[in-house]
């Protein structure tokens, strides 16, 4: 590449040929064939591992609402007047469509929508909670007449009883940080910016469908819930570690690989292209370690963790709460959200904390950008910043645990 003035780069082709040329030699390889330099040491140890669809079979992109203004919302009670209003025969078609920017596609149509609704039997039970985006959990209405692509076939499972979910990228624009967990249903981009990225859910846990009445169903030995991760993989780990590993250990020593800085380092060139692999130590002490490294880092993360009963940051000022302009006070480690009030304790390493495209305390307020924060919202704030502080210290430790465990790891 030539950067630089025009008859700059007309002097260097002038004067240069093939012969004066500095070459470099790649040898571009299955699957993708990129035509890059790339580090082949590295690349025969990643690819020894298990990409994580291999560990996790049952999986899907999130949801596609095509419809977020208007389905989904930090308050239940107004997204269901909302809903209430959809369904009202006496409001016009125009006056529901118009402030939403409901308009009517190929494959949908706003009045029949209306009316789909409005005859359905149950639609105020199709409200469910979702992690829209890091540590944002708002409400949807989660209905099929409104939801364009719903991927029931997985989400259910984080809908019909406890679960763990892990959320991952396929390909990334930039470094790889697009991990998190979840106990909810996701949309495509709750932890993914860009439009050529898309969020992926990985359920631990699979139930049975409680619909589900067809004559192999009946048949069913189990009723229960059963594990999602591959036969091969659990197998493996139980010859390696000469005993059956903890399913939870083995997301959990997952979710501390993905958030290993060296891990992320070391294959960033990979985890752009592809669904990032696991390696998996076969030291089964480091397995334990890094997994319970991994629960602390999820337990953050669900806000389950009585780490967070400390806060590092406090709301301070008077006025009405509400986000207006945001700014970050890097002097004072404090972050505005209006002229008089502001959270202090926010240091820059805390407050620059992304988590997949977003920036996690910035995108939080951004998303209230207008509205009133409430004592739960600002408590809840304030644990987001706790969180992101104890990951941060957690990730260095992972880093030397990592260190050991990647010496030797086993082949799949």
């Amino acid at each position: 590449e030539l950067w630089g003035m025009r008859k700059e780069k007309y002097d260097r082709l002038i004067n240069n040929d093939i012969t004066t040329t500095k070459w470099q030699k790649i040898t571009p390889k299955s699957e993708f064939y990129f035509f890059v330099p790339r580090d082949e040491k590295s690349l025969e140890l990643y690819e020894r591992s298990p990409k994580i669809t291999d560990i996790f079979p049952i999986n899907s992109v999130g949801i596609v609402t095509a419809r977020d203004k208007f389905v989904i919302d930090t308050d239940k009670q107004a997204l269901k007047r909302r809903i209430r209003m959809f369904c009202d025969e006496k409001m016009p078609d125009d006056l529901i469509g118009e402030p939403y920017k409901l308009k009517d596609k190929s494959n949908w149509n706003l009045r029949t929508a209306r009316e789909k609704i409005r005859n359905g039997k149950d639609w105020e039970n199709s409200f469910a909670q979702i992690l829209y985006r890091p540590f944002d959990i708002q409400w949807l209405f989660y209905n099929d007449v409104l939801v364009e692509r719903s991927r029931r076939n997985v989400m259910r499972h984080m809908m019909l009883g406890e679960n763990l979910g892990l959320i991952t990228n396929r390909q990334v624009n930039s470094g790889f940080k697009h991990v998190l967990c979840t106990n909810f249903i996701i949309n495509d981009c709750t932890v993914s910016l860009e439009t050529r990225e898309r969020s992926y859910l990985f359920p631990l846990y699979l139930y049975p469908d409680p619909d589900q009445k067809d004559l192999f169903s009946e048949l069913e030995e189990s009723k229960e819930r059963k594990p999602n991760i591959s036969k091969k993989i659990f197998s493996a780990l139980s010859e390696t570690y000469k005993t059956k590993p903890d399913l939870e250990d083995i997301f959990y020593y997952i979710y501390a690989v993905f958030y290993s800085n060296i891990y992320r380092t070391k294959y960033a060139q990979f985890l752009k292209t592809d669904f990032p692999r696991v390696p998996f130590t076969k030291d089964k002490s480091l397995f334990k370690k890094l997994a319970v490294c991994g629960k602390r880092l999820a337990d953050l993360h669900l806000m389950q963790s009585p780490e967070l009963d400390s806060p590092v940051a406090k709301f301070q000022g008077t006025g009405d709460k509400r986000v207006d302009k945001i700014k970050y006070d890097k002097e004072g480690k404090s972050v505005c959200i209006n002229k008089d009030q502001y959270f202090e304790g926010i240091p820059e390493n805390i407050w620059q904390y992304q988590i997949g495209g977003y920036q996690v305390c910035d995108k939080w307020l951004k998303d209230r950008k207008g509205k009133v924060l409430s004592l739960d919202d600002i408590k809840h704030y304030c644990k987001v910043a706790t969180s992101i502080k104890h990951t941060i210290n957690i990730q260095k430790s992972i880093d030397e645990i990592y260190n050991e465990a990647e010496k030797e790891i086993i082949g799949f």
